[in-house]
């Protein structure tokens, strides 16, 4: 089991997490972004959209941290974190989708402008972070988890960037709820954090 890896990547770490809640032994090879290596030969001809995370396991070869996530958690985490169930696998996936759209749109560009210097339009991304975030917040008034009312691979896809907007000038001084969402993702057992994260 293969991680081509960045350690400031939230779509990495997604799936550094999952990993460390399972309890797998997984070799991380880090991939030198800054340098280029993303966009190498090498790396292109495992992801030609020359994005990681990419990962490998058993002759499998996947991109996109979403994936992985359905991947190991199917593969190695039964019904716990991906029921099979028709409602609660679509109550999940449609928060993967929100990781992979609303969030990545919103606090994770904001983030890769400040953080980065990628030439994104903040403001937008600012605004598009704290409409998303309100919704959460919403969602989460009533609720300890996003769905199923344990840990899923749901709040998985979404801790990272929310939890790292302050990063990307997205404070979350007014969501409560999400505070303490955050909280308890912390305190499952075997959490693992990253840079940035407390």
């Amino acid at each position: 089991m293969v991680l081509y890896d960045l350690e400031l990547s939230g779509n990495c770490y997604k799936i550094r997490l999952m990993i460390a809640f399972l309890g797998l032994d997984c070799e991380l090879k880090a991939i030198d972004f800054l340098g280029g290596e993303h966009k190498e030969d090498a790396f292109a001809a495992m992801n030609p959209f020359c994005e990681i995370p990419v990962f490998e396991d058993e002759g499998l070869t996947l991109r996109d941290s979403q994936a992985i996530l359905i991947y190991l958690a199917r593969k190695y985490g039964g019904e716990a974190w991906l029921p099979t169930m028709p409602d609660g696998l679509a109550r999940v996936m449609q928060w993967l989708s929100t990781a992979s759209n609303d969030l990545a749109r919103g606090p994770n560009d904001a983030r890769l402008h400040d953080l980065f210097g990628y030439d994104i339009n903040v403001d937008l991304a600012r605004r598009k972070a704290h409409l998303t975030l309100s919704i959460i917040e919403n969602h989460l008034k009533d609720k300890e988890w996003l769905e199923l009312g344990r840990p899923t691979i749901a709040d998985i896809a979404c801790f990272p960037y929310i939890a790292l907007g302050h990063e990307g000038g997205v404070a979350l001084d007014g969501y409560p709820a999400i505070r303490s969402w955050i909280e308890r993702i912390k305190n499952i057992p075997s959490f693992v954090a990253m840079p940035g994260l407390a």
